[in-house]
Formats: structure tokens, C-alpha cells, sequence
């Protein structure tokens, strides 16, 4: 099969990802195989592919927001048919067994891995998934709509969760890309005030279109104290300058995996009158299927930008640059 490889980790425009020929991955005992017909472009799959974060796996196929539909599977699989759609998301494997799992809190093993990045992804023909981390999909939603559902979507409702906002209450969203757009979605449809500070007018004018209240530039200040937000951004240094933003008690989460390096935070402006900061570590299945369902049922949309997988390298090129508002879906066209 062909499918894209980070050959040597860097800069996306200097040829770090290339189209090359892999064998056709034979799945596991518990696996399904995939036939891949849709992937979501997300930051992460930049990160890898620069070396951002590093390499568990040499040549690696990025892509972890899937939809495909099952062409074979492992013995010990149950439940799943060939043909059956499903989608493959950022969490692939946990050992079930440490004390994290066993409280729920699976996004916190640490022996979890990761689609495109402990294993080959979906910028490729095939792939292959744990069926008991395969998500079923609705019959009624196109492909390149549920792509960025998989992973943009389901991370930033783990982020909102961990934002802590209040009914009804004021959200700052640092950052308006693939995660952003649809978080913003439901929490509008759940009655929050939004506010968007990002650096693109694209980005602004897409708030604002799905209900936002206001959007300005990333480094303004938004015209109400917020009682959460959430920065999507990869930029350290905007994290005083969310906390600045917050009210009294308010909650600032960071939905990345990666973020440069922050500057010193001033205590009595940035973090007095009890302002908490807080990471997101990946997802657990139950706010995947939390986050599909809720979804299907405020009819969340990612705002989409296909390409041809065979531009994955121009996709992430133009994620990098900030090109696109919304999410880049790679079709597969290379089959």
C-alpha cells in the first residue's frame, strides 16, 4: 500500500514527510484492519512530523482522526463485520490494569499509545485499531464531517470538562482552529457566552458566524472577565495572558499536548483569588462517546477543508501557516 512516513523528523517543507510504500499491516489478535477513506489533519501530526515530540516509532504513518471501514480482523475480535464503519481516534491502547485505569482514568496510563504515533496512522491506505478503541459512527454523517469529530472534537470536550465553566458562564477560547470551532459549538449550544482571542481574521470571522460574542486578536484582552478558558494554541506565552482574562475562581485549560516554553507568571495578577491552571492529557473512550453523542445531538459541524491524501504534506504545510479556518481532511486517493 502507499502511505505518508515521517522519514527524518522536521520542518514539513523540507520534505520530513514523504509518500512511500508500505506492506499492508496484518491486524493483531484483538485488532481490526481498516480500510481508510477519510483523515483529519491535526496539529499533533505536525508535532510529530517535526519532531516536536519524539519518535516511539521509525518511519511513522501520522493520522489519528479515521474513518474507515473494516476490511479483516484478528481472531479474538467480536462484533465488528467487514464493511462496518468506524473511526479511529488519538488513544489507541492502555494496559486496562494500572491504577489509572482502574479509576477511570485511562487517559492517564503510563503504558498508553497513541494512533501516528506509537503506531502507524490513517495517512494511508490501511490501518489497524484495538476493536475495543474503535468508535461505531453514525450512518447519516459524511466521512469528512466525522473525521475531525475523532480527535479535534473529543479533546476539546475533555478540555471543556476540564475548563470547569459554570451554566451559563463567560469562555475564552485562546486559539481557533479544528478543536476550538467545535467546542465552541457546545458550549454555545449549552448556554455558555463565548469569546474568541485568535491571530486570524478567517478564524475571527468563523466565531463570530457560529455565535461567538466577540473575537479579536489573540493577545487582546476580551470584553468580560471570563470565568474559563481554554487555550488551543500552542504559544507559552499566552498563558499569562489568559489568566490576566480570568474572573475570581476561574479555570484556564491547556488542551495541547505540546506548548512553548511559558514566561514567569506574576502571582498577584495571574494566579491570586484562587485562578487554577490546568493540563489535558489525552481522552478516555467514555469522552469520545460522550462527545459523539452530544454531537448528533446539538448538530456540531466542523467547518472542513478537503484535500487529496496525496497533499498530506501540502495539508500540514498550510496548517502550519495558518491557511485554513476550520479543520484539512485528507480523502483518500491513494488506492
Amino acid at each position: 500500500m502507499r502511505a505518508w512516513s515521517v522519514v527524518r523528523p522536521g520542518p514539513v517543507e523540507e520534505g520530513s514527510l514523504r509518500l512511500v510504500e508500505k506492506p499492508v499491516p496484518v491486524p493483531a489478535e484483538d485488532e481490526l484492519l481498516v480500510r481508510v477513506r477519510a483523515c483529519g489533519v491535526c496539529r499533533t501530526d505536525l508535532h510529530v512530523t517535526e519532531g516536536d515530540l519524539p519518535l516511539h516509532r521509525v518511519g511513522v504513518t501520522p493520522g489519528h482522526e479515521i474513518v474507515g471501514v473494516v476490511a479483516g480482523a484478528g481472531p479474538a475480535v467480536s462484533g465488528f463485520a467487514p464493511g462496518d464503519r468506524v473511526g479511529v481516534a488519538w488513544l489507541r491502547r492502555t494496559d486496562g490494569s494500572c491504577a489509572y485505569c482502574a479509576r477511570g482514568a485511562e487517559n492517564l496510563c503510563p503504558r498508553s499509545e497513541y494512533t501516528g504515533w506509537y503506531a502507524d496512522g490513517g495517512y494511508a491506505e490501511y490501518t489497524t485499531v484495538p476493536a475495543a478503541f474503535a468508535y461505531r459512527l453514525p450512518d447519516d454523517a459524511p466521512d469528512v464531517a466525522l473525521a475531525p469529530l475523532l480527535c479535534a472534537g473529543i479533546i476539546g470536550h475533555r478540555a471543556l470538562r476540564r475548563a470547569a465553566l459554570p451554566p451559563g458562564g463567560r469562555l475564552g477560547l485562546y486559539g481557533f482552529g479544528g478543536s476550538a470551532h467545535l467546542c465552541a459549538q457546545v458550549a454555545l449550544a449549552e448556554g455558555a457566552r463565548v469569546h474568541v482571542m485568535t491571530r486570524g481574521a478567517a478564524a475571527r470571522r468563523l466565531a463570530l458566524e457560529l455565535g461567538a460574542a466577540s473575537a479579536q486578536d489573540a493577545y487582546a484582552p476580551p470584553p468580560e472577565r471570563l470565568d474559563s478558558a481554554i487555550l488551543f494554541a500552542p504559544v507559552g506565552t499566552l498563558v499569562p495572558v489568559a489568566l490576566r482574562a480570568l474572573d475570581r475562581g476561574g479555570v484556564l485549560a491547556v488542551a495541547g499536548i505540546h506548548l512553548t516554553d511559558t514566561p514567569p507568571l506574576h502571582y498577584e495578577t495571574e494566579l491570586f483569588y484562587e485562578k487554577e491552571l490546568r493540563s489535558v492529557a489525552s481522552n478516555t473512550r467514555a469522552d469520545g462517546r460522550e462527545f459523539l453523542a452530544l454531537a448528533t445531538r446539538f448538530g456540531v459541524r466542523a467547518t472542513t477543508h478537503p484535500y487529496p491524501m496525496s497533499r498530506a504534506a501540502q495539508a500540514l504545510a498550510d496548517l502550519k501557516a495558518g491557511r485554513f479556518d476550520g479543520a484539512a481532511v485528507l480523502v483518500n486517493d491513494l488506492s
